[in-house]
């Protein structure tokens, strides 16, 4: 049995380490008009993937940030399509909340070859960037 002073120190030190959880929320994007729409919005390339980028209309559900993930065939078989989209929602969960605006929609489109056998890192620095470039550094 371990004295009930060190559970409460144990405790306390992690608390104290771990930062609060951060209250963004992800949507993901079903429907295919959310998709036309994202395709006639705003675009940027990138060396592992093309982003498209819209502001919701008021009148459009909430505020929450939507994101949505398409390879076509030309990114190759199925497997191939499903490990660049799994690489990019990976980026999209650990990038958007921080980088991301509420009230936009996201989409981020698998390039052949590039998506899957780019280095994570710099997956993950070219969707900063691409933020970066779509909404402007000081807006």
């Amino acid at each position: 049995m371990t004295p009930p002073e060190a559970s409460v120190a144990g405790e306390s030190a992690g608390a104290a380490e771990t930062p609060p959880a951060v209250s963004v929320r992800l949507e993901v994007l079903r429907r295919r008009g959310d998709f036309l729409r994202a395709a006639r919005a705003r675009r940027q390339a990138m060396p592992g993937f093309i982003l498209q980028a819209r502001k919701r209309a008021p009148d459009e559900a909430g505020e929450a940030i939507r994101v949505g993930f398409t390879c076509s065939k030309k990114v190759g078989n199925a497997v191939a399509r499903n490990r660049a989209k799994r690489r990019l929602r990976e980026a999209a969960r650990l990038v958007l909340p921080a980088h991301g605006r509420p009230g936009w929609d996201y989409v981020l489109i698998g390039r052949p070859g590039a998506t899957a056998e780019r280095p994570f890192a710099l997956l993950l620095e070219d969707l900063r960037s691409a933020l970066e470039k779509m909404h402007g550094k000081g807006k």
